[in-house]
Formats: C-alpha cells, sequence, structure tokens
C-alpha cells in the first residue's frame, strides 16, 4: 500500500518543531562547556590542594565539568589577571590564597583591581598556621620565646617563604602585638626554610600546620603555638597564640573563589550556590578537617565580602606599620 503524502503545511510544522525542540539542547551543550578553574600558585601546594578537592563536586552540582589549571606566579598576580580579563559568563573561575588580600598593600601597582575587577564566590577554608621552633632552642611556649626575645632584641630570627609571605606576615604581627624585635630571614619558598628551621639554621617559623604536621609527630618540630584563635585540630594540645596571651592576635590561611565582575545574577546565583553545595560535602570537610581546617561560616553573600575588607584592612596596617616591601 502506498504512504501518503505528507502535506505541505504538516511537514512545515513538523520540521518547525523538531527545530524547536533541538533549539534549548543546543543552547545547554554551548552552555555546558568546560569551567576553567584557575589556581594562582603550583601543583602540589595548598591552593592547589583546594581546587582538585573541590572540582569535581562543583562540576556535578553546575552541570559542567571542571577543569584545574595552575598559573602560578607574581604572588598569584598573573592567575588573577587573566581572571579579572576573562568574559563575565560563569566558565572562569579563580582560585586563589590568602595573598590576594596583601598584594594591594604589597605591590605599587597590580595588573587588576581587586576591588572592581572580580565576584566573590565564596571561601573554601580557613588554616591555621603553627609557630614552631627547632627542638633545640630554648623556648618550650609562647611566652618563652617572648621573654627570650625581650631580653636580646634583634637577636632571634625566624624563617618565612619570602618577603610578604604569610610566615612573614604572621612574624610581623606577632612582634606589633608583642613589642619584641626578631630578624625576618626570608627563603625562596616555604621548603627551604622549613628545611632550614629543622637543621637548626634559624630557630623559629610559622609553618603550614598540613606541610609541618609530621615534623612535629617526628619530632623533628616543637609546636609552640597556633596562629588561629581556636587551637589546631591536629595538635589540640598545643595552645593558640592569643590563649597564650597576646591578644588580638589571628593569622589565617584561606583559599577564595572568584568569577570576573560583571555576571548576570542568575549566573552569580547558580555559581554560589553550586559552590556552597560542593563545599559542604561530607569527603571535603572531612579532608579540610583533617589538614586542621575549619569551613567558612555559612551566611549572607555579604559575609564573604565583609572578610575580604576585614583581611585587607588588617594586612594593610600590618604592611605600612612594619614598612614591609615586596623586594
Amino acid at each position: 500500500m502506498r504512504k501518503s503524502a505528507l502535506h505541505p503545511n504538516r511537514r512545515q510544522l513538523m520540521l518547525a518543531g523538531a527545530s524547536a525542540l533541538a533549539a534549548p539542547q543546543l543552547a545547554l551543550a554551548q552552555s555546558a562547556r568546560p569551567v576553567s578553574l584557575i589556581v594562582s600558585y603550583p601543583a602540589g601546594g595548598g591552593a592547589d590542594l583546594m581546587a582538585r578537592l573541590i572540582a569535581p563536586h562543583l562540576s556535578r552540582h553546575l552541570g559542567q565539568n571542571v577543569v584545574v589549571d595552575n598559573k602560578p606566579g607574581a604572588s598569584g598576580q598573573i592567575a588573577a589577571a587573566q581572571v579579572a580579563k576573562a568574559a563575565p559568563d560563569g566558565n572562569t573561575l579563580l582560585l586563589d590564597a590568602s595573598s590576594f588580600a596583601v598584594n594591594p598593600s604589597l605591590f605599587a601597582k597590580l595588573p587588576y583591581d581587586s576591588d572592581k575587577d572580580f565576584t566573590p564566590i565564596g571561601i573554601v577554608a580557613q588554616f591555621p598556621n603553627m609557630l614552631v621552633c627547632h627542638p633545640g632552642f630554648e623556648a618550650k611556649t609562647v611566652k618563652d620565646v617572648i621573654r627570650l626575645a625581650k631580653a636580646s632584641p634583634g637577636k632571634i630570627a625566624y624563617a618565612s617563604s619570602g618577603n610578604g609571605s604569610a610566615q612573614h606576615l604572621a612574624g610581623a604581627l606577632f612582634e606589633s602585638l608583642t613589642g619584641v624585635q626578631l630578624v625576618h630571614v626570608p627563603y625562596r619558598g616555604g621548603g627551604p626554610a622549613l628545611n632550614d628551621v629543622m637543621g637548626g639554621q634559624v630557630p623559629l617559623f610559622f609553618a603550614n600546620v598540613a606541610s609541618s604536621l609530621g615534623h612535629i609527630q617526628s619530632g623533628r618540630l616543637r609546636p609552640l603555638g597556633a596562629t588561629s584563635r581556636r587551637r589546631a585540630r591536629a595538635l589540640l594540645d598545643v595552645p593558640s597564640i592569643e590563649e597564650s596571651g597576646v591578644k588580638g592576635y589571628e593569622v589565617l590561611e584561606w583559599n577564595p573563589v572568584f568569577a570576573p565582575a560583571g555576571l548576570p545574577d542568575a549566573t552569580k546565583k547558580r555559581l554560589i550556590e553550586a559552590f556552597r553545595k560542593a563545599v559542604a560535602e561530607p569527603e571535603v570537610l572531612g579532608r579540610i578537617r583533617s589538614l586542621s581546617g575549619e569551613a567558612f561560616p555559612d551566611g549572607p553573600e555579604s559575609l564573604v565580602s565583609a572578610f575580604l575588607k576585614a583581611q585587607q584592612a588588617q594586612w594593610s596596617k600590618v604592611i605600612k606599620d612594619r614598612n614591609i616591601t615586596a623586594g
């Protein structure tokens, strides 16, 4: 039996319907291109660890593949500049470190505007450092360090991973709040600094808990005080520096996530919701806590912006008061 031919008008309607169904599928495919999560520090470091921890969860909650892309250099400026210039379409994100709040005061000129060129999405976590010393050093507590430093001003040294680094600023704030005078010894990275403290060349270091914990447990380093207001999860028997009598002392390392400025409201909302779900995953929280970190407090979107401004103000004062330069 011959099949009856389609009436021209009916055929046109069917083609139009097929096109209408295909259009949203094509738009979804175009919008689902990978999200580039640009990390401002090298592979293997703390920022990279956080990026690779949240990326698969962020990908699942966004419905898009998230690709980690390390762009280290210039204290995070290279990565930040790239994201600042990217299209505000939600497909380019920056995962930075606490240096983001330091750079505006440390460098005379940046290739971006920290206040205007970014949309804060969230903060992955906050991590304390730990004031540690070589086991042969006389001090057993933070109060001992203060006593020894006051007895010998300008004689006791502390190492850091470089001028303007988190360790340098932790030492500078310690000097400001205690009135002691220490000697800052900058290194090219935290690894060499840590090695020289363990080797006895420099007595003190404001060490990253995750990288120093094994050495503390083996007895190659002595922990003296956590830089957070609360004790570090991994070393609950060690008091915080504030608890040891240095009122107002708090230094945290943290990892913010930004998108370029100018995001459409719907895109911004989608990114923030996906980010919050990702960092609330049990696997993510468990890993952060195993490194003595704490999740950033949940709350309104403005909480992140307020935290960033407070950090910028804190380090601006320290850098100005201590005349700290990047060189």
